[in-house]
């Protein structure tokens, strides 16, 4: 039996993710960007790249998801912030369709 199938792994999330997505729909939505193309396939292929380009940020317990709020408020939103803007211009200046 593997792991996925003897732990609950549900639990185990990259915080960064949902940080990314929150920040890359606030970006988008700023005049700036009002003609990027917003399709599923560029949005996932920010998210992507913005993820790749950040450590990430997993937690567990209700106590991660206590400290990773606090994430907002640190250089790890800059970091997010200007990984999240390098990728919507890289990707909506090469956009995959």
């Amino acid at each position: 039996m593997g792991f996925r199938e003897e732990y609950e792994l549900n639990f185990l999330e990259n915080e960064a993710e949902s940080l990314v997505f929150e920040d890359l729909e606030n970006q988008l939505a700023e005049d700036w960007a009002a003609d990027i193309c917003k399709c599923q396939d560029c949005i996932l292929d920010m998210a992507c790249l913005a993820l790749n380009s950040i450590k990430p940020f997993y937690r567990v317990s209700l106590l991660g998801k206590v400290y990773a709020g606090s994430l907002n408020d640190s250089l790890y939103a800059d970091e997010i912030h200007k990984a999240v803007k390098n990728a919507i211009v890289k990707i909506s200046a090469n956009p995959a369709h």
